[in-house]
């Protein structure tokens, strides 16, 4: 059991973990509401792994390490399919024996594009779905669809250098220190409740292209912590804000 208290907002997290199976979730649901208070907030989780669609644009880096991981059973996830909305990881996806879906956003409206998606992902009845440098801009209706639902990879130690080119900001900057963040996708850009971050030191010796390399590695590790901790139900929502009990 690992609780937190957040005095400021006078509000008390647990989370519990339990062997054996109960009579059912109902009893088990209802006994616990008749012994807390009645305003608490209570989650049952189920013991399934929880089910992932992977959205990539072009670079390969976060997804590669995604599939190797789920291909060695130790993302602790399912990946039902990958969604691109270009062609260029079709080949690799496959590699690993699962889905690719080319989804193209030339030639169509937003609105029109993220239908396609939304459609494309209702037919896996995904349990999350991860950006995996998925690089396009969801609208607000999108986001609702999934809300809580979506985990992105932004290739910068929030809040500094929100939006795009952060590594090109950063070398420009002449910053020390670069990161990654994995975050739940909100309306605001960027902004959304943070579940892991991770940096790396760099100098003067940097040029962008090896700031960028060395952010990558950054990247995929951040963003596979993320999926792990998700996967096990180790992370609560709180405002923007987020609970992660890590052991």
């Amino acid at each position: 059991m690992r609780e937190y208290v957040d005095e400021e907002n006078n509000k008390f997290f647990v989370r519990v973990v339990c062997s054996g199976q109960p009579q059912s979730t109902e009893s088990l649901l209802e006994d616990l509401r008749n012994t807390l208070p009645q305003n608490a907030e209570i989650q049952i989780n189920p013991t399934h792994r929880k089910k992932l669609i992977i959205l990539v644009t072009k670079e390969h880096h976060c997804l590669a390490d995604i599939l190797t991981r789920h291909y060695f059973d130790t993302l602790q996830g399912e990946v039902q399919a990958v969604i691109g909305n270009y062609d260029t990881l079709k080949d690799f996806t496959e590699k690993f024996d699962i889905p690719f879906h080319h989804i193209s956003h030339e030639g169509k409206t937003k609105e029109d594009f993220e239908q396609q998606v939304t459609d494309t992902i209702k037919t896996y009845a995904p349990d999350y779905i991860i950006l995996a440098k998925f690089m396009r801009i969801l609208s607000p209706n999108f986001v609702k669809e999934f809300e809580h639902r979506l985990i992105n990879i932004h290739h910068s130690f929030l809040p500094a250098f929100i939006g795009a080119n952060p590594y090109k900001q950063a070398h420009d900057r002449g910053v020390k220190i670069i990161g990654a963040t994995a975050h739940f996708v909100t309306d605001d850009l960027d902004e959304g409740p943070i579940i892991v971050q991770n940096t790396k030191s760099v100098d003067h010796s940097y040029d962008l292209q090896r700031m960028k390399t060395a952010g990558k590695e950054i990247e995929k590790a951040v963003l596979t912590r993320a999926i792990q901790l998700v996967m096990e139900d180790r992370v609560i929502l709180n405002g923007n804000k987020t609970i992660v009990f890590k052991s």
